[in-house]
């Protein structure tokens, strides 16, 4: 592992050497005082800039790139122009100023100059930019703004689009049944013909790589690629989430975390039971609900009752001993649950990004 370090003259002088940084984890915010910069040695950082209740999302930066330069060739302020975060698990160099100033100092003076023009220009190109942009947030009534959400629903179900049209058109089956679409071909069409922004495409992909919706593997030929079991589970997505954008907010379909657990004490129960005529099974609720309470869980039967509205199960029935039942829609459960489990992710990421800008 190679670290680079510089010589102390005291204990606040900042040093270099390697960082790890989790998924979210914020490398440091617009306005910040800065001490380094940062050569990413693994994943992506997302380069991102608060604008109103919510963000402007700039870049996402790679492996072999550079961050936080900037500050360096700006003595007179030494702050962080824009936010900088982790998309998925980072590790980065960092290189005190200190360090870097050594180096400067060797240079010859007209390439010294050379540099800090450039980085001048550079830095007043970006401030052009950066007034430009446009935020992505919708609007509340009366011309106020709206919360903000990273992925708005025209988002999710453009991303969407793009996989369902990518891995028709072009995926491979494997030996294992899976299709296969090289990332290349992916950000391909995400940039050049969706114009989807590419912090948000980035972070979509890993979610779904989190909820094991896609898997990240090499195709046939050595190169970087995602499979999916069938490619008709992006379309599944995609009419859901496009319907659910049409509706009022009263239909629309919502599930809470914890009524999401609750359905899956229930897939565990009966998914291996044989449906009668009307494709259902029945389920023991209060036999999972003994479960959570032996745990001290705190979800109890009231949290099951947005299955009841999503029209998951029947009416809820008290049998002998006074144990509760009910008759569980099996087919539309396990068609529909990946879909439920899914939307809570994106709310999740939504809620923690909107906390953050806050």
């Amino acid at each position: 592992m190679v670290t680079f370090s510089s010589s102390s003259n005291g204990s606040s002088q900042k040093k270099s050497g390697l960082k790890v940084l989790q998924p979210g984890e914020v490398l440091f915010n617009e306005n910040d005082q800065a001490g380094s910069l940062y050569i990413i040695q693994k994943g992506q950082i997302r380069l991102f800039r608060p604008k109103g209740r919510g963000f402007v999302d700039l870049a996402v930066l790679r492996v072999g790139e550079v961050i936080g330069e900037m500050a360096y060739f700006d003595p007179s302020s030494r702050k962080r122009s824009a936010s900088a975060s982790a998309i998925v698990q980072t590790e980065v160099i960092e290189i005190s100023f200190q360090a870097l100033d050594k180096t400067m100092t060797g240079l010859n003076p007209w390439f010294k100059t050379l540099i800090n023009t450039l980085a001048d220009r550079l830095r007043k190109s970006n401030e052009k930019v950066k007034n430009l942009e446009n935020n992505s947030m919708g609007f509340g009534g009366a011309g106020k703004t709206a919360e903000y959400k990273f992925f708005q629903s025209q988002d999710i179900v453009r991303i969407l689009s793009l996989l369902f049209l990518v891995f028709r058109s072009h995926a491979v089956v494997g030996e294992d049944g899976k299709h296969v679409v090289t990332l290349a071909r992916l950000k391909m069409y995400a940039f050049e013909i969706f114009n989807i922004q590419e912090a948000k495409y980035e972070e979509f992909l890993q979610l779904m790589k989190e909820e094991q919706i896609v898997l990240q593997d090499l195709d046939a030929e050595g190169m970087p690629a995602l499979k999916v079991k069938d490619p008709e589970i992006f379309r599944q997505f995609q009419v859901f989430f496009n319907a659910q954008r049409l509706m009022e907010d009263a239909k629309k379909l919502t599930v809470s975390s914890k009524c999401e657990r609750f359905l899956t004490k229930v897939l565990e129960q009966v998914i291996d039971l044989e449906p009668n005529d009307d494709a259902q099974v029945q389920c023991n609720l209060t036999e999972i609900l003994e479960w959570f309470k032996e745990r001290n869980i705190s979800i109890g039967i009231d949290d099951f009752k947005e299955a009841l509205a999503a029209k998951f199960c029947g009416d809820l029935v008290v049998g002998a001993g006074g144990k509760m039942y009910t008759m569980i829609n099996i087919d539309y459960l396990k068609k529909m649950f990946p879909v439920v489990k899914f939307q809570n992710a994106i709310n999740k990421v939504n809620e923690s990004k909107a906390r953050s800008a806050s």
